[in-house]
């Protein structure tokens, strides 16, 4: 198995763990559960979207396609930090359980289209398909 294969899957599976995380958290926030506040939901999550990261910065580097340069690349930048504003917003900032709400739909939006733009490597995601 290659450098880039591996890293792939080390992606792949942080993204799956990662939205997963992201939507459980989301359903207890909504439920105003105290297993939100538990360490555990708290460490986690940072410790996989770190190797998620550090996984997507090796597959720019072992592809040549960077931020900037390569559009689709560059889209999914701007995708992923408009989703770490709304999941912030939805699982910490918000005032309103409403306003967090929306905001957790929305961040679940963006994932989204982040993940539409890395199955397409187009900047329009699943759009560029019509």
């Amino acid at each position: 198995m290659s450098l880039y294969s591996i890293a792939r899957h080390i992606h792949i599976v942080c993204v799956i763990l990662s939205i997963a995380g992201f939507f459980a958290r989301g359903l207890l926030m909504m439920r105003d559960s105290p297993l939100l506040a538990h360490p555990w939901l708290k460490v986690v999550p940072h410790v996989n979207d770190t190797i998620l990261l550090a996984a997507a910065i090796a597959l720019t580097v072992l592809t040549g396609q960077y931020p900037f340069i390569d559009a689709w690349v560059t889209a999914k930048i701007f995708g992923l930090i408009a989703y770490i504003i709304l999941g912030s917003v939805a699982l910490r900032a918000g005032r309103t359980k409403r306003i967090r709400t929306v905001a957790w739909l929305a961040a679940l939006g963006a994932f989204g289209y982040v993940v539409s733009v890395a199955l397409t490597r187009h900047p329009a995601g699943l759009f560029s398909l019509l």
